[in-house]
């Protein structure tokens, strides 16, 4: 169960605008087809998105795309999504810094096009939590025994988000943490643009992380707040054709369990 996810939250979306990352190609899909653009259960990765995206009700959607612009924006446009374009692939970072002059929303909520089956609920609670704390940025984690391949959350003792960090980054003892990043956040629109227009690409991948926001955040002494799930399907990216076949599973057992109410 989301550790978050008690009591209904019914936040205001009239001031969300959804940013939706689906620029990338996806190499290891090993198919010249863009990733988000992949069926789970008969749609594409990004229209799951998109209709969570319409359930919440937020009061505007911008989806960023790059590989097959023509294709993933003919999906999106015609579920009610905007796009724009980031031409060359330098990172999350940039690619959300690529939607600035596109949001209108006082808060931006950000969500990857290839994790689908995220539910409005978690996003309800993020958003919710965000509000009632204050803070200038809430992220989403979720809880892995192995969490090979992620960025970790690095919390202080009064278990906010201090800063995030790639996999290919982390110390031998930070890859030990299992609380692993979603890439699922809300920020405060500000605070936000602000710091994108600040970072740099001093990584290995020398890619504009998203992720560094949060350590420029933090530093500042501002609130970035997290909440945490222990349902991985809720935060299941799809990288690779066996990560499909996964999340073809995971839907279908949610819809069983639903089903059976």
């Amino acid at each position: 169960m989301d550790r978050m996810l008690g009591a209904p939250h019914c936040p205001p979306m009239s001031t969300v605008t959804a940013v939706i990352l689906a620029a990338g190609k996806g190499t290891r899909m090993g198919s010249d087809l863009a990733k988000v653009l992949h069926p789970l259960a008969g749609r594409p990765l990004v229209s799951h998105v998109l209709a969570t995206c319409a359930e919440l009700g937020v009061m505007q959607t911008v989806v960023v795309v790059g590989w097959q612009r023509e294709d993933v924006a003919a999906v999106v446009h015609g579920l009610g999504a905007e796009t724009v374009l980031q031409d060359q692939q330098l990172g999350t970072g940039h690619a959300v810094l690529c939607t600035a002059a596109a949001v209108r929303g006082e808060l931006v909520l950000v969500l990857c096009g290839d994790c689908p089956m995220t539910p409005a609920t978690l996003l309800r609670a993020l958003i919710a939590k965000h509000l009632e704390r204050g803070a200038a940025c809430t992220g989403v984690a979720a809880r892995m025994a192995d969490p090979t391949g992620y960025g970790r959350m690095i919390t202080g003792a009064d278990g906010r988000l201090i800063r995030i960090v790639e996999h290919k980054d982390a110390t031998a003892d930070e890859r030990r943490i299992e609380l692993v990043n979603s890439g699922i956040y809300v920020f405060d629109r500000a605070h936000l643009f602000r710091c994108l227009e600040q970072i740099r690409p001093a990584n290995a991948q020398g890619e504009y992380y998203l992720t560094d926001v949060v350590g420029m955040l933090a530093s500042e002494g501002r609130p970035v707040e997290l909440v945490i799930t222990d349902d991985v399907a809720c935060v299941f990216g799809v990288n690779t054709p066996a990560d499909l076949a996964n999340a073809e599973n995971m839907y279908r057992d949610r819809q069983r369990r639903s089903a059976a109410g």
